[in-house]
Order: C-alpha cells, then structure tokens, then sequence
C-alpha cells in the first residue's frame, strides 16, 4: 500500500511537472527543484518521465537549471567577486556544469540528442570562462594597485597581507578539503620590498584557476595573468633607468654611455634575479597552487621579456667591440651573470624556462671568448706600437705605462681571469701575462734602437724594465709570473746597466789608465806630456758626458741614486790615483795644478747633477 501510494505521489508530481513545461520549461524546472528540495523522494530522476523514450531528458533539464543560474551571473554588470555568496555560487554551478559534462560525454556517440545536449553545455562552459578571465583580470588589477617597491627600516619581504587574516589567508578550497597556499618567507638581502597581492585575492585567483584549467582554459588564465604581472615587471625594471635597447643600438653608442649602461644593467640584473623573479615565482606558485604547468608557464610568459631584455644587453657586450680599455666593464658584466647562474638555475628551473636558462649560460660563455679576445687585442696594440719617435732623455715609455697599469688593475679579477682562461686549454693566465710580458719587452727592444747613442739606449731599458719589475712586485703579478721570472728580468736589467756603464765610462776609464813601468819608459818629459794631454782629453770628454747625460731621465729616486754611486765608485778612485800620479811627475813646469780643472770633490758633484730629466712628462713621472 504505502508503495502504491508513493508511485502515485511521483505520478502526481509528474504530471504537474509536465503539464507545466507545456508552457513554460523554466517554470517546469522550478517545480521539479521545489519537489526535490522538499523530499528525498522527488529526485530530478524519479520525476523525470520515464516513459519518454529520449535518455537525454535528464541531461535536458540539468542543462536548463545550469544555465539560468550561470547566465544570471555571466550577463551581470557587477563583478560577481565582490560578494562572496555569489563567487561561490557562481563556482559552484560551475562545478556542476563540469561534472555533468564529464558524466554525459560517453553516450554522446551513441546518443545524438545527449550530443547536441552537450553541444550547448560546451556553449555555456566557454561563456563561464570568459566571464571567469574577466573577473581573474579584474581581481589581478584591483590587486596590481597595492604593488609597491620601497625602502624599508627592518626586515624584507615580499609577502603583504592587506587583508590581515593570516589564518584565512593562506587557506583555499571548498567543502572539507583545504590546503595551504605557501607564503613567501622573508628576505633581508636587498633593501627593496615587494607588496605581494592580499592573501584574499591569492585565493581568489586560485579558486578561478584551478576552475578555468579543468576546463581545459588553462593557457588563457596563464595569458591573462602574465600579461598584468608583467606589466607591474617591466616598470620595475624601467624605474632602474635600464632602457630598452637592441644590440645594434648598444654598438652605435658612445662607450661612456654603454659604461652607464653596463652600471645600471648590473643593479637591474641583481635586482631582477635576486628578489624581482624569485618573488614572480613564488606568487605564481601561490596563484597556480596545485597547478604546477600552469604555473610555470604563467611565470615564464611574465619573466620572459625581461629576461630578454637583460640578456640581450649582455650578449651585445659579448659581441661588441674587443678594444682593451673595455675589460674591465666586460669583466663587470661577465662577473655579474657568473655570480647570478645559481639563481638562474633555480628561478628558472622549469621545462618551460629551459630556454632562458641555457641562452644564459650561453651568452656567459660568449663573454668569456670576449675577454679573451680582448687580451688578444691589446698583444695586437703592443704589437702595433709604432717606434716613430723617441721618449726625451730615454724615459719611461707611455706603453710600459698603459701595459702595466693594465695588467695590474686586470689581476684584480685575478680569480675570474684564472676561470676564464682554464677554459681555454691552449693558455691560462700566468701563460697569457708571460706572454704579454715578452711581446712589451721586445717591442721596448725595438723602441731602443732609435736612439744613436748605446748609453742612452742602455738608461732606456733600464728605466722601463725597472718599472716592469715594480709593477710585478707590488701586484698579482708577481705570483702569476713568478720569482724565475723577476730574477731573469732582474739579470736583464743589470746588463743595461753593465752595458751603460761601458759605453759610457770604460772610454773615460782608459784616458785615465797610467802607463805601466817598463825598461821602455818613455822620459820623464814625454810622460809629462802625455799626462797633460790625457788630462786635457778627460776633461773635454768629462765635460761632454755630464753635459749630455744630465737632461737624461731615471725615473725612479732610488735607481738615480744607484746609477750615480756605480758611476762614482769606478771613476773617482781612477780620477784620484791618476790627479796624484800627475802632480808627481819630474818635469812638469810650473803651476802643474793649472790644467787640473776638477778636484776629485768636483767630479763628485758633477756626477750627482746627472739623470736629472728635461721635464718631460713621457720621461718624468712614474704613475
């Protein structure tokens, strides 16, 4: 009885449901949700008539109260986040659209009525998604508008929680499940803060994602996503005054301005791989939370043109101009993107950002072939160096000058020098600086070759190769060349100096050489004759030396002053033994001391007038 009473009931029901929907299906549904919601026992499925022969008539009337529902909320004028009862029901009915669409698709094949069904379902799940994009760009915008870079006075980080509920904040999902949306932990290495979206609106954005890839609009929230995160990235990066440049315009620039370039590049490019991707990452990470492709493509779509942007400057350094007065803003570069490789491993670790990985680690490598070639070019300049006129007094040589200096600011980047050339099997760099140590001295042999007198080709080498020694000793240099290497170049100087010493002094040396006693002695007058004449001739020749020795440049005090004692102790006692040699011979005449111009005290002195330099700026100073 109570069975048959039931029957009867649902047959009531369906009668009242049909003859309703003869006029009005929209009325019709209502009732079928009224008896539903009433009792357990007026399922949309009993009250369905089962006596139409068509299975899609379930599918019908759930398609007809999915799309009243969902229709009223697409068509808004309002943004349905703003209330979050209707976030959720919107979501809801979302929900539902989906699985109904799932549950139906097998019998589309069989059944062309639940196809066509489907059909519109389709319809009406693609009208969902864009009003879904619509409200996920509304909210990233609304969002966008707390982004903020600042200086703060504590500890970073890039993680602001507007909305302050911490706990509600990093919690999405619907009915019992619930998860954890990671937070961004804080940073204190840089002295700029990031203000992230509201914890709210992350999962906000989330809840929309996680909708919008189950249907299959995965890549469409990712485009809306990167193309607003990217825009807050790119101004960033323009508020470093990093411009936009391409490669052909970097290499039409003056260098100055590339140097000011390169300077703002390297703050741009700390900044971008140290706090500006990493906290792009994690908010990606948050957003897409669960959906780990979308996420990552999301991230690379809104890093990439930055990226670009940042490797293409370096990449035209790495292929620009060679010239040597740019190691070191290329050795800035270089170093730069060395020391920021982790952090392009592990920001952009992903399938997806593979490619800006390896063009990183590519143009890395183009700029270490750079600073190779640009070693290579100054051995070209030396090489080049023109002997065309000689330095005033024999001093120190500009290319000594430039070419040391060089080298010894260049080994202050000794470590990356050493990186650089250990990945070039032919060389490393003590052999590169050897190298271009023995083209600089045989370029300098060249240069000596233009001055006539051998003295002064001798002060010269000297000069330089003391210099060179210098500069070895107090610098990296040392080191990498090593002690072999100053003890040779060492001995090279003391044979200039031994080389001076004869071209200058030995002629000096043999007008002062006292006859030796012999049976053949010539007489006492001849002596005295010859005595006055060797006397007349060391003066003229004395005369002739310091006149034109003194003008000549020894840079270096302490070397002047070594010069000068060597010269003293070889021809004073030379000058004495032959003065009082000469003031003893017989038959010398009056007044001997008349031809006597210069007491051993004089000549002295004169010698200590030598080397003093004419003032000129190639043969003075010693920088």
């Amino acid at each position: 009885m109570a069975e048959n009473g039931e029957e009867k009931l649902l047959a009531v029901a369906r009668h009242i449901a049909r003859t309703l929907g003869q006029s009005d299906d929209t009325m019709a549904d209502d009732i079928l949700q009224i008896f539903s919601n009433f009792d357990g026992r007026f399922s949309r499925e009993k009250l369905t008539d089962l006596d139409d022969p068509r299975p899609s008539v379930p599918l019908q009337i759930s398609l007809k109260s999915l799309d009243r529902h969902i229709s009223q909320y697409v068509a808004s004028d309002h943004p349905i986040w703003a209330d979050s009862a209707d976030s959720t029901a919107f979501l809801d009915s979302i929900d539902e659209l989906v699985a109904t669409i799932r549950e139906w698709t097998p019998e589309a094949a069989a059944d062309k009525s639940v196809a066509a069904c489907l059909v519109r379902a389709d319809e009406l799940l693609q009208q969902s998604m864009f009003r879904l994009e619509d409200e996920f760009r509304s909210l990233m915008e609304r969002g966008a508008e707390s982004f903020e870079l600042s200086e703060p006075t504590g500890n970073l980080s890039f993680d602001s929680d507007d909305d302050g509920d911490d706990d509600e904040g990093g919690v999405i999902g619907n009915g019992e499940e619930h998860h954890q949306i990671p937070v961004a932990p804080p940073i204190s290495e840089y002295d700029i803060v990031i203000d992230a979206l509201p914890s709210g609106t992350i999962n906000d954005l989330n809840e929309i994602a996680k909708r919008m890839v189950t249907a299959g609009f995965g890549k469409e929230c990712s485009h809306v996503y990167s193309s607003c995160r990217r825009e807050f990235l790119e101004e960033s990066m323009s508020r470093l005054g990093l411009q936009k440049l391409s490669i052909d315009e970097v290499h039409k620039m003056p260098w100055q301005e590339v140097e000011e370039q390169i300077e703002r590049w390297v703050k741009a490019a700390n900044l971008a791989l140290r706090i500006l991707f990493p906290s792009e990452r994690r908010l990606c990470d948050r957003v897409f939370f669960g959906l780990s492709s979308a996420a990552d493509l999301s991230f690379m779509e809104v890093c990439r043109g930055s990226t670009i942007q940042l490797l293409n400057f370096a990449d035209a350094i790495a292929i620009g101009s060679r010239s040597p007065e740019r190691l070191f803003k290329v050795l800035d570069v270089f170093e730069t993107l060395r020391d920021l490789m982790p952090e392009f491993e592990s920001v952009f670790s992903d399938q997806y950002c593979l490619m800006l990985r390896n063009e990183a680690v590519t143009i890395w490598k183009r700029l270490g072939e750079a600073l190779r070639g640009i070693f290579m070019e100054l051995e070209n300049l030396i090489r080049r160096d023109p002997a065309k006129a000689a330095v005033p007094g024999g001093g120190l040589h500009p290319i000594t000058r430039y070419v040391m200096n060089y080298l010894r600011a260049a080994c202050r980047s000794r470590q990356t020098l050493e990186q650089i050339f250990e990945k070039d099997s032919s060389s490393s760099l003590s052999v590169q600086m050897s190298w271009i140590m023995e083209l600089l001295q045989s370029n300098l042999e060249v240069k000596s070759k233009i001055y006539r007198d051998p003295a002064l080709c001798s002060i010269f080498m000297m000069n330089n190769g003391r210099y060179i020694v210098q500069k070895v000793n107090d610098s990296e240099l040392g080191s990498l060349l090593g002690e072999d290497w100053i003890r040779k170049h060492n001995a090279k100087i003391r044979q200039y100096h031994s080389n001076y010493q004869k071209s200058s002094w030995n002629k000096i040396l043999g007008i002062l050489k006292l006859e030796n006693s012999s049976s053949s002695a010539p007489s006492a007058a001849a002596a005295a004759r010859s005595m006055k004449e060797k006397l007349k001739l060391f003066n003229l020749s004395f005369d002739e030396i310091c006149k034109t020795q003194t003008p000549w440049a020894v840079f270096d005090e302490q070397f002047r002053e070594e010069l000068k004692i060597s010269v003293t102790k070889i021809l004073l006692p030379a000058y004495g033994n032959f003065i009082g040699k000469y003031q003893n011979i017989p038959d010398m005449g009056k007044l001997p001391d008349r031809l006597i111009k210069y007491g051993v005290e004089e000549i002295e002195a004169r010698i200590n007038e030598l080397f003093q330099g004419n003032g000129s700026p190639a043969g003075g100073g010693r920088k």
